[in-house]
Order: structure tokens, then sequence, then C-alpha cells
């Protein structure tokens, strides 16, 4: 075919093509594509009577490889993976690596076998990230607890690709057994292990780079990037709807290193898919922020590729899986048509194929489990008898907090009173898996605007990473019916603003996804960030997603629990009273 002895299945014609090899942009290109895969990248001259099944003239636009996106998790998308691959494919990605650990903190092992089997045969590879900490540390209360041996079977699934982010870098480096044999299954199996070390260093980065760990998404420190490079790290620059690091990471990346850095959302918004795109809308900030496109798209293509070993993907070369994506130019990056493995399945956004329809376990469609007591204002009484609080204060498009002390007033029970202290809310963990009644309670900063009080209340069983139910508020009584409002749904976002349920968006798989369209989520999600920003919510902070990551209990400084305010610094639960200081 290539030599033009019988016809090949496609020739795509007058492409400017992007060599993510020599990081250059080839002009006036034709590529031969057959069974699925390009044969042969020539310049036009080259096949003035080339002979096709198909010939689509590129009309001088940009061919480039399919994009990938090399850490997400698609739960936090809020659609299922059939939904999800439909919204990225119009956007020009063809394979992710989807790290299911939202899901298995709910569902366990049941939790990944419905995600392998959602995403099978889908245009959108999807491969497989094993969840390494479910739960995210010992004292979690979430619904499973996967140790090695409950994810041994899954080493056999040809979709997974690596073991999902460690974020226990101390049970790495205190030598924890269990983990130990994760990453040691891991390795043996010949997949990556990812990580996950935020300002990891020196001798403890020596060691846990040694245990075997590939990659990082969320190291932003200039130093400290270049040390986890040296490390033998790659490093994922991520920017997702909360967290955002591509302008802080992107000035570290230079013409030595630039082929050890990846492209990843981790976690995005339906609603931020449809409006600005997927690692389409990433490229196009990047290469506004100055970056060179070749070195952008090889970033967002063979660099993740040669991160996970996906063999034979990411360029536009002979030999290469021909998924491809046909945009504009390397500016704008809006995508015209994607082919996967040289199929047509997007035009000018709209999906070609049928969406997969796959049956979710009743277990993980009934995963709520919350009684009628707990649901009592009492469960939210917050005492502060020194009028002095520890509070959670949230940092503009960060999953950091800031641990400050805070002079509050108090009722005459001496309790926290939210409606009483403008800037501040109160926010609360309920526990939602096994009807334990644990109810953590804490004091956030910077979620209202300064001076202002929130005039509602937003609770959510997104609750990273144990998607427990997190509200926040400045009325008890909107709190607690927001919460209710959640459970009714088996699971959601819900706002509450004077005893009434304003907006809400069912998440009936596992708490976390919609069975609806990305244009549905979307449209539910909109309303209500629109509500909770009318009642006051900091405009600089993500209403849902920042809400969602407080019960993190992985990342600096304050979080809440189901059993109280945790200091991660000190990884100990402390009062939220603060008389002793």
């Amino acid at each position: 075919m290539v030599m033009g002895r019988r016809a090949c299945d496609m020739a795509l014609v007058h492409a400017s093509v992007v060599d993510v090899f020599g990081r250059e942009i080839l002009e006036n290109r034709t590529v031969l594509v057959g069974d699925g895969h390009i044969l042969a990248v020539l310049a036009d001259e080259e096949c003035k009577d080339v002979q096709a099944g198909a010939i689509f003239d590129c009309q001088g636009q940009t061919l480039l490889p399919g994009l990938m996106d090399a850490h997400v998790h698609i739960e936090s998308t809020m659609l299922t993976p059939p939904s999800f691959a439909r919204a990225v494919l119009a956007c020009g990605t063809t394979r992710v690596v989807a790290d299911p650990h939202e899901i298995a903190n709910v569902a366990g092992s049941d939790g990944i076998r419905y995600m392998l089997e959602a995403s099978r045969d889908l245009p959108c590879h999807i491969h497989i990230a094993l969840p390494s900490c479910v739960p995210c540390t010992p004292f979690e209360d979430a619904g499973a607890n996967l140790d090695a041996r409950a994810l041994s079977s899954f080493w056999q699934e040809e979709r997974v690709c690596s073991l999902g982010e460690v974020m226990n870098v101390p049970g790495v480096l205190a030598g924890d057994g269990d983990l130990l044999d994760k990453i040691a299954m891991a390795r043996a199996s010949g997949r990556m292990v990812d990580g996950h070390c935020p300002g990891l260093s020196g001798r403890g980065l020596q060691a846990y780079a040694a245990c075997g760990m590939g990659n990082d998404h969320e190291e932003e420190d200039p130093k400290v990037l270049q040390e986890h490079v040296r490390s033998g790290l790659y490093v994922f620059v991520r920017e997702g709807s909360a967290a955002k690091s591509l302008a802080r990471v992107l000035p570290s990346v230079n013409e030595k290193n630039a082929h050890r850095f990846c492209l990843c959302t981790d976690d995005l918004h339906a609603e931020d898919i449809l409006t600005s795109g997927h690692i389409n809308a990433i490229l196009r900030k990047a290469v506004a922020l100055g970056l060179d496109a070749p070195t952008a798209v090889a970033m967002a293509t063979i660099n993740t590729a040669s991160c996970f070993g996906f063999r034979n993907a990411g360029a536009i070369a002979p030999g290469y899986v021909a998924d491809l994506v046909l945009a504009d130019n390397v500016r704008d990056f809006n995508v015209a048509r994607v082919w996967s493995e040289g199929k047509l399945v997007c035009e000018h956004g709209r999906f070609l194929g049928e969406t997969k329809s796959v049956s979710v376990p009743e277990s993980i469609l009934h995963s709520v489990h919350i009684r009628e007591r707990e649901l009592d204002q009492s469960v939210l009484a917050l005492p502060v008898p020194s009028k002095r609080a520890r509070v959670i204060g949230l940092l503009p498009h960060s999953l950091c907090t800031e641990a400050s002390v805070r002079d509050v007033v108090v009722d005459s029970e001496g309790n926290f009173d939210a409606a009483a202290n403008p800037g501040l809310c109160k926010i609360a963990a309920f526990e939602r898996h096994k009807s334990l009644g644990l109810v953590g309670l804490g004091i956030l900063e910077n979620y209202a605007l300064e001076g202002r009080l929130l005039g509602g209340a937003l609770a959510t069983s997104i609750a990273h990473d144990s998607h427990n139910i997190v509200v926040a508020g400045s009325s008890d009584q909107d709190m607690i019916q927001a919460v209710a409002r959640v459970a009714e749904m088996n699971g959601g976002i819900a706002i509450v603003q004077g005893g009434v349920c304003t907006a809400s968006l069912p998440l009936p798989v596992a708490g976390l996804m919609s069975g609806e369209v990305a244009e549905d989520v979307a449209r539910e999600l909109a309303a209500i960030e629109k509500k909770a920003l009318d009642f006051a919510v900091n405009p600089d902070i993500d209403p849902v997603v920042t809400l969602s990551f407080m019960a993190l209990c992985v990342f600096p400084k304050l979080r809440v629990h189901t059993r109280g305010l945790f200091d991660v610094t000190e990884f100990s639960f402390t009062s939220v009273d603060a008389g002793d200081e």
C-alpha cells in the first residue's frame, strides 16, 4: 500500500503534521492509513496518484496525534465512562489513564469491575490505574478496604496499565508491608507505579523513587520539580477544574527536560469540558503562555505513551495506531475531526457513534446509608468555649489549605455561631457508607466572600477520597436539609436556601456519577454553581470541587474528617477550639 501497488484504506492529504519526535510541523503532507494504523507520512508531491478507499483533504489544517490524559478520575467528571468518552473525543482526546479510586472507595472491587466493563470497547482508549490507597489513610471511614490480595486478579486485565497514585508516602517510607506488596505486584507485571508526593525531596524522595515510582502530578515548586525529574520521575502538569498548575510549572520546562513532562486533568467537571475543552484546552493555554507548540503536543501524546509503555501510540509515524486529530491550528486547537484507529468518530463536535449502555449493580446504585437520627440539627453543635478557633483557610485555585486561628463569636451555649461570623462558615462530614452515625465538624474561611454570610448550604456526596457527605453553610437547618436531599437522591449535590432545595444534581452511580450525557450534567451543575455564587460563595473558589476536597486528609494543612478536625502536618486529629494556643 505504501509503495502504491494496492489501495490503502484512507489518505489524508494537504495536512500540516505535528512531528512529536523532531518537534516541528511538517507542511504539505499526506498520511496513509490502513488496518487502523498509519502506513506512511509523505510529502504531497510524492503522492500525486495516491490510491485509497477514501481521500480526505485537510486543506492545510493541522493533524495531531490523538491527545492523551495522563491521569484522570473519570468519576470527577460526574459522567459514566461511555458518556465521558463521548465528551472528550469531541475535544481530540483518544486515550486516557483513569484511576477509579473514587468508586473503589465506595464500592471496592465491584467498583473497579464496573469501571473496567463500562470502559470496554470504546473509541476512546481507557486504561486503568489500579487504586493503591483504598482507604487513603488507615483511619478513614470509607466504603471499602482493598489490600494487595484484593487487587491481585486485576493485574491480568490487559487495560490495567499502572498502580494508581501512591498517596501514602509515609507508608512507603516506613516500609508498610501491604503497600510494598502492591508496588511489587505492579513492577512484577511490568506496569508503571504512579506517584503522589507533593513537597517530597532529598533522602525521602530518593527512597520513594527507589521503590519504583514513575511519576507525580502534585509538585509545583521549581526546585523540587527539577529534583523529581533528576530522580527519574515523569512530571504530570495538572490543569483541572479546581487545581491549575500549568502556569506555575511551565517555567520549569526546557529543551533538555521537556520529554519528561506530560499533561493531565486529574479532576475536571463535564461543564468545563463542554465549555472550554479537555487536553486541547491545556494545549491552547500552554502555547499562549509561551511553550513551543510541537513540544506542548508531545507532552500530550508521545511523552505519556512513553511513560506508560503504550506501544505504537502517541505519534503520526509509520506503524503507529491511527488515532488522529484534525485541528484548525496550533494556537487555538479547535477540533474539527477525530479518528480512532482510522475510523472517523467525531466531526465538528458531534459524536458519530452510539453511547454504550452498561448495567450498574444495585449495590452501587444504593450506596448512601444515613439513619434518620443522624439528620438532627443537634449533631452540628460545635463547641468553641475559648472563642478562639482553628479554621480551614481556603486558597484560590489550590487543593491545599492554610491552618489559622481566629477569634469567633459563639452562642449562649458556647457553640460556634456561623450566622454571627461573616467570612466564616461551618463545614461537616457525615459518614454515609455503614450507618456509623459519625459527623465531624470544622470551620471554613474564604469559602464565603470576606465579610459575607453564606445565604444557604451546599452538600455533596463527592468528598475525596472516602466520599462521605460533606456540607458547608451558615445555617444548621439548611445544612441538615441539604444532606437529607443528597441521601434521598442516593448521592449527588444539593443546594438549600431558607429551608428550600433550590438546585440539585442526582449522582446515583456510587454517589459520584450521573447516568445522563455530559450536556445534561453540565446544565444542572451550572445551575448549582450559579446559585452558590448568588449566595456569596467566593468566586475564586470552585464551590463544588473545592468543597469535595475538604475531607481529603493527605493534603496540607487542615481537613474535616467524619471523626473531627484533622491536622495533616501532624497527621493527627486536633480540636477546633484553639484555647490552648
